[in-house]
């Protein structure tokens, strides 16, 4: 069979352009197509993390993010339910380099990605995919319609779905699922002239939305990005308005004064987010799923830009290697997703178990205690966070036990 392209890529979010970007330096022939036309905007924290950052930096594309509006933070502001309140900042002591992240809209940010792709592979704005074309069980190309109305088809030796948390890859090939034990929902509004921002994120675990927590994150401009994720199964259980409860937290006592004068820009708008706590099928005959699509977003921090442009370059590198041959199969596509848990797999676990002790508000607030009082806990969590921390000491019972219930 003669192919149009190598590669289809369905969405130009960062999943889709970085395996794009990846990809095009493996002289793939590739067409990356979204429904939208860029800028356009997504729902998302915002945040860009320390992760993402070393893929920016292999791409050449950190200096359009540098000279982009957006807000470069270097810590984190962590509250417990109790009220407790500690600072740890991304650059753990001793380093040999500085940890930060940005935060900056996704209208701007993915703009930025797609345009550095548009400049590198064949691109296809405001066309909705709505069906895949298969045979004999593999996926070889995608249909759908164009801006103008005109229903195109293209054919492909591999289809990447990267399409979010309500892919059509995944419906048409019946992987859809929403599981309310690893599904989180959440809010984003964009707010001005929050009072008492700073360089760092916040993330408030605040007692009526637990499991799950309550941001503000400082933007370009005086704009904060402020939201609240819970999980699918608690809000059904208890019956929450997310919309009411994100109102509601910014009413709170504990932030009610700085949001006194805040204007709300837009509306509060809400996504859902399927969490790397479980394993999803990611790649098939012919397919692969990458970022919100195959369900990879951390499921203690609700980040998932860093774990879609990981699992990005983890498939361009696959790809290169299967659109060699003529066997574009599930089992030699495989390679995607032994790769793809390898690298993502215990930093998902970890989280997860951070996610469990988070459901527990004695402990949660026994952590944020320990990390206020206690220099070495706020070293460790930033080592965490940075990507130094030993895979032994982040998988140790030993390690918790040792920061948690030992003196400091």
């Amino acid at each position: 069979m003669t192919y149009d392209y190598d590669v289809i890529i369905i969405g130009g979010g960062p999943a889709g352009t970085t395996c794009a970007l990846y990809a095009a330096r493996h002289d793939l022939k590739i067409l990356l197509l979204d429904k939208k036309t860029f800028p356009r905007d997504k729902i998302c924290g915002d945040a860009i993390s320390g992760k993402s950052l070393i893929y920016l930096r292999e791409l050449g594309l950190l200096p359009r993010l540098e000279r982009a509006p957006q807000a470069r933070v270097n810590g984190v502001i962590f509250s417990s339910p109790n009220g407790t309140q500690t600072y740890v900042p991304f650059t753990p002591p001793n380093a040999t380099r500085q940890s930060y992240g940005y935060v900056c809209r996704r209208e701007v940010f993915d703009n930025i990605l797609f345009q550095a792709a548009k400049e590198t592979v064949e691109t296809l704005e405001g066309f909705a995919v709505d069906d895949l074309l298969v045979e004999n069980g593999r996926v070889y190309g995608i249909s759908g319609v164009d801006a103008r109305g005109q229903r195109k088809r293209f054919t492909a030796k591999v289809v990447v779905g990267a399409d979010g948390y309500s892919s059509i890859v995944r419906r048409k090939l019946g992987l859809y699922e929403i599981d309310p034990r690893h599904w989180v929902i959440a809010t984003r509004a964009y707010y001005r002239g929050v009072k008492n921002m700073t360089d760092a994120i916040e993330i408030h675990f605040v007692k009526d939305i637990l499991p799950g927590y309550f941001w503000i994150f400082p933007l370009d401009n005086g704009l904060a990005n402020v939201g609240l994720g819970m999980l699918h199964g608690k809000i059904k259980k208890r019956h929450i308005n997310l919309r009411q409860a994100h109102i509601a937290a910014t009413q709170s006592p504990y932030f009610r004064e700085r949001f006194e004068d805040a204007e709300l820009v837009g509306g509060i708008h809400g996504w859902n987010l399927p969490m790397g706590s479980k394993q999803r099928t990611v790649h098939g005959d012919g397919f692969l799923l990458l970022g919100d699509a195959a369900g990879l977003v951390d499921p203690f921090s609700g980040e998932g830009i860093s774990n879609a442009m990981s699992s990005g370059k983890i498939a361009a590198g696959v790809l290169a290697e299967v659109c060699r041959g003529e066997d574009y199969s599930a089992a030699q596509l495989q390679a995607y997703a032994d790769r793809l848990w390898a690298e993502l797999g215990p930093e998902l676990k970890l989280s997860y178990r951070l996610q469990l002790v988070g459901r527990i508000r004695p402990l949660l607030n026994l952590v944020v205690e320990r990390a206020a009082t206690y220099k070495e806990v706020r070293d460790w969590i930033s080592a965490m966070m940075a990507g130094v921390a030993s895979r032994e000491d982040l998988t140790s019972i030993r390690t918790y036990v040792r920061l948690l219930f030992q003196p400091g």
